[in-house]
C-alpha cells in the first residue's frame, strides 16, 4: 500500500531526498506522495525511509492504495526497469 503524507506535515523537508522513487514533492500546503510511485521503499529498503525521518509521525499507509509487497516489488521493478 502507498504512503500518504497527511496534513500534519510541518514542512520540513527531511523525507523528500530520502525516496528512493521521487515519489514525494511539495504540494500547496504540504508535501504529497505519489501513490504510483510509492513502493513503501520495498526494494530499496526493509522500513520506509520517510516514515523513519519524519518527526512528526504523519506518513500513514494510504487506505485507497490497498497493495501488498509482492505488487509494491513489481513497481520497484518497473520503475527501476528491473527484470525479474
Amino acid at each position: 500500500m502507498a504512503l500518504l503524507i497527511t496534513d500534519q506535515c510541518i514542512n520540513c523537508d527531511v523525507c523528500e531526498p530520502e525516496c528512493p522513487n521521487q515519489a514525494i514533492s511539495e504540494g500547496a500546503e504540504y508535501y504529497v506522495i505519489d501513490p504510483q510511485r510509492c513502493t513503501e521503499c520495498v526494494g530499496h529498503f526493509n522500513t520506509p525511509q520517510c516514515v523513519e525521518v519524519c518527526p512528526v509521525d504523519c506518513i500513514p499507509p494510504d487506505p485507497k492504495w490497498p497493495e501488498s509487497n509482492e505488487q509494491l516489488l513489481e513497481k520497484f521493478h518497473r520503475l527501476h526497469g528491473v527484470q525479474e
